[in-house]
């Protein structure tokens, strides 16, 4: 019984040390993009460090959402009701590592080079990213940040018309 004792100790100890690294772990989420996080056990308020880098959205008791707005880092810390941390955490915004191309033109190390973005999934289209040279940024840019407008615009279009179609049943 006496050599249980100091082996469940340590046990213990050990569980308790890799529960605090998990808890210490970064997240990385990517830019544009959402990543599903499990809220600890009495989590009450639930706050991002810079939401102009990361934004989160609680949808339940134990979910929220945690999207990344824009290169960086931040944190994202939650509560108890009695204001006690449960979570701790830092947060990354990275770029997408997967589906994407960067194509760079130019002299390699000193002269000026360009580089140009492209998401790939059946085919390549262009999409800026910051870094790129501030003339090709902002000629493609405009189209992706007007296209929220248009399609709003259209909507509005379509419901002071007359409510959309006159094929739906009454």
């Amino acid at each position: 019984m006496r050599r249980r004792l100091p082996l469940l100790a340590a046990a213990t100890l050990v569980a308790m040390g890799l529960a605090a690294a998990a808890q210490a772990a970064s997240l990385t989420v990517p830019i544009d993009q959402s990543l599903r996080i499990v809220l600890p056990p009495g989590a009450q308020n639930v706050v991002i460090g810079n939401p102009a880098v990361a934004d989160v959205t609680v949808l339940d008791s134990r979910t929220a959402l945690l999207l990344g707005r824009a290169y960086g880092a931040t944190n994202l810390l939650v509560t108890d009701a009695r204001g006690r941390v449960l979570m701790d955490r830092q947060v990354a915004v990275a770029g997408v590592e997967s589906d994407r191309v960067a194509i760079y033109r130019g002299p390699a190390g000193q002269g000026v080079s360009r580089v140009e973005n492209y998401a790939c999934a059946t085919r390549c289209e262009r999409t800026p990213m910051p870094g790129e040279t501030d003339l090709d940024f902002n000629r493609y840019q405009a189209g992706y940040s007007g296209y929220a407008a248009r399609a709003k615009e259209a909507a509005g279009a379509a419901s002071s018309a007359g409510g959309g179609g006159g094929d739906r049943p009454q």
